[in-house]
């Protein structure tokens, strides 16, 4: 099988080394990847977000099946272009992928589908986004409406600053604060059918003890053994199905991956949102634990064969990741400086993000530069792995959190 991979970040470096995996694929592209892609599969040149350079991408190379990896693309229609030259693709449509591009149109399909999540009004203007913090009182929770690359909520105790935030984006949703553990779950669909990967929880605010700004997530960890007993069966028979049948009944079968965010209050677990795609850091975690062979697993979503195919089946273990992010981030990262110290150890490896290569050098090319994974039997030494291979590492002015899955008496 000859599969491409679009995306240039952690999540389709993770995809990559996967698929790499996987004996059944034997020739893994990407467009346009990163230096450590590089090392697994062939580059190619092309505008992620152009869906007819995509199509005619994969048609050139004869792909058997194409993977979007983030939700841009998705929500451009590259998915579309790729089914229609006749090639498989794993991502949903330009329409269905709006279940992550549109909060207020997610809010719509869950409401549709009894889905249990917070209570929300959709705003348009200043006013109306004031009446909606009044409405539900602090904390405030202001999502802009668009696509933000994981950075467009705010979450505070302070009004002003929420509408603040309010105000810099066209239209937001405003909705009441889920109080309690946050988990992410993926589901696997093929239109019809759905199958769950195992929990992971990441952690999105840029300084220990959850301080600071929101990021698109600076490390995670699975499998998570404090989970409630039966969570994945709960949310696949409350959420994920429900979802999917709303989404079928309009005309928009989901073809990919449903990301599944969720705060487990005390009145069970809600959705705090949905994404189009594999969440980046969980999918390095996720993927590294996965015993099924990766390849088979999208090729079914892409083909609606997911019923046929053998339930995902996952390694013993631990996984656990830390986001090695750059100076000022996720405000104003700085970009161009060097890197040192990549080779991986026994137990633990280097997933590049947000990289490029300069006359020959690794170099700093994003907020997230680096995802280091570390694994081993359990989390305590997958999470010392992961910090070892961490401390090698040369990039000035970076920082790192150093909770990510600290647990209990847990520590370094």
């Amino acid at each position: 099988m000859r599969v491409l991979v679009i995306g240039s970040g952690g999540r389709e470096h993770a995809l990559c080394r996967s698929l790499k995996l996987d004996p059944h694929v034997t020739d893994l592209h990407c467009a346009p990847g990163n230096p450590g892609i590089e090392e697994v599969a062939t580059l190619h040149a092309v505008t992620p977000t152009d869906p007819g350079q995509v199509a005619g991408l994969a048609t050139r190379i004869g792909a058997d099946l194409v993977v979007v990896g983030p939700e841009a693309p998705l929500v451009a229609g590259v998915a579309d272009a790729v089914r229609g030259a006749g090639i498989p693709c794993f991502g949903p449509s330009r329409d269905a992928a709006m279940i992550e591009g549109s909060k207020s149109f997610a809010k719509d399909v869950m409401a549709a589908a009894g889905v249990p999540t917070a209570r929300a009004r959709t705003c348009a203007t200043p006013e109306e986004a004031a009446a909606a913090l009044d409405e539900f009182g602090a904390p405030y929770v202001v999502k802009d409406d668009g696509l933000a690359a994981g950075k467009g909520v705010v979450v505070t105790n302070d009004r002003d600053l929420a509408l603040e935030h309010a105000r810099a984006c066209e239209r937001v949703v405003v909705e009441e604060f889920l109080d309690g553990p946050e988990v992410s779950l993926f589901a696997l669909c093929d239109g019809k059918a759905a199958v769950a990967l195992q929990p992971a929880q990441d952690f999105k605010r840029a300084y220990d003890g959850d301080q600071g700004p929101n990021t698109g997530g600076m490390g995670a960890y699975t499998p998570l053994p404090w989970a409630p007993e039966g969570l994945t069966e709960q949310v696949m028979r409350e959420v994920v199905h429900p979802t999917i049948g709303e989404l079928a009944g309009r005309g928009l079968p989901y073809q990919g991956v449903l990301y599944v965010g969720l705060a487990l209050t005390a009145k069970g677990p809600k959705v705090v949102e949905f994404n189009a795609r594999f969440g980046d850091p969980e999918a390095q975690v996720l993927l590294d634990r996965l015993e099924t062979p990766l390849g088979g697993l999208l090729l079914a979503c892409a083909t609606g064969t997911l019923a046929e195919h053998p339930a995902p089946a996952f390694r013993d273990g631990s996984a656990v990741t830390v986001v090695v992010a750059a100076e000022g981030y996720p405000v104003a990262p700085t970009k161009g400086d060097p890197i040192d110290g990549l080779e991986p150890t026994d137990g633990a490896y280097v997933i590049h993000a947000g990289t490029r290569r300069v006359d020959g050098e690794v170099v700093s090319d994003g907020g997230r530069v680096l995802s280091v994974v570390g694994t081993g039997p359990d989390q305590r030494t997958a999470r010392r792995n992961a910090y070892d291979l961490v401390a090698r590492i040369r990039l000035r002015g970076s920082f790192h959190r150093t909770d990510i899955a600290r647990t209990g008496a847990e520590d370094m």
